[in-house]
């Protein structure tokens, strides 16, 4: 199998992962802010991390040599995930995800000058017609915009930085020092932010559940989109993503009742084949003469 194909599977992993701890944060949001469940998510994370780290022996490969970029990359994460889990309670899921997806456009462009990658006619066809998609499922207009709006939008540019950095990250080190230090650092992020007016909600009976599967739908999101970077350049694996949109366009539909209709098929079949023509294009050029 090529790496472009593998980096796709690695891809529908994240894709669920984050289409289920929306799910899950749209639950807890109710009796907890924003950075309470950040802050829960890390420490479920913290506990995972340290116990495969620990039972498979890999404490070795845990680095300390570029804890400034660490530092970058997860204060970025910490910033747009919380505007991500405002944006997923107040607005439709679909219009959260296709806001956030305008991020793959700042990777495509600023690639070439963060991290060397080539910039092709077909990574930047594939990532077109995935913002014409887009913009056919959402068909955003000002008389919508809204607190909502703007914190998914901005949340994009975030999301932009970190996919970057993570990408620079993996010439270095291996997926298990940077998912230790994205848990710890955003933990210690998330307490100081829980904690600074004296009063840290805990979770109970009901939103526990809940708040262990959004740290490990998190980590498992993190682990697969770190591993398909891993394996792809960023211009490739990024637009694989947009498939999050009509998955999560379903969902909000099923669970809560979320208005969706034809555009949204459309506009799902627009991304799907960029993205098919893409990995077909990538996959041919990836096997040996």
């Amino acid at each position: 199998m090529s790496p472009i194909l593998r980096a796709a599977l690695w891809m529908t992993g994240s894709i669920a992962s984050f289409s289920a701890m929306a799910v899950a944060g749209r639950e807890v949001s109710g009796s907890l802010d924003t950075f309470e469940i950040m802050m829960y998510r890390s420490f479920v994370g913290v506990i995972v991390v340290v116990a495969i780290v620990a039972g498979t022996g890999a404490w070795r490969n845990i680095r300390t040599d570029r804890l400034g970029t660490h530092l970058v990359r997860n204060l970025a994460h910490f910033t747009g995930q919380n505007l991500w889990f405002y944006a997923v309670t107040v607005i439709p899921l679909a219009q959260v995800f296709a806001l956030e997806f305008t991020s793959p456009i700042w990777v495509i462009v600023l690639s070439p000058l963060v991290l060397g990658e080539r910039l092709t006619a077909v990574r930047a066809m594939a990532a077109i017609m995935g913002f014409i998609g887009i913009l056919i499922v959402a068909r955003p207009d000002m008389a919508g915009l809204n607190a909502g709006v703007i914190t998914a939008a901005s949340s994009a540019i975030f999301f932009a930085i970190t996919i970057m950095l993570t990408k620079r990250l993996t010439r270095h080190e291996g997926i298990a020092s940077i998912l230790f230090w994205l848990t710890t650092m955003q933990l210690i992020m998330g307490i100081v932010m829980a904690g600074y007016d004296g009063d840290i909600a805990l979770p109970d009976v009901q939103t526990g559940p809940w708040v262990f599967l959004i740290g490990c739908a998190g980590l498992l999101a993190h682990y697969c989109l770190t591993h398909a970077l891993s394996i792809a350049p960023a211009t490739v694996v990024v637009p694989i993503d947009f498939i999050r949109l009509p998955t999560i366009a379903v969902i909000g539909m099923v669970v809560y009742g979320e208005t969706i209709d034809a555009w949204v098929f459309i506009g799902a079949a627009i991304i799907f084949a960029g993205n098919y023509v893409n990995i077909w294009v990538e996959s041919r050029q990836s096997k040996p003469l």
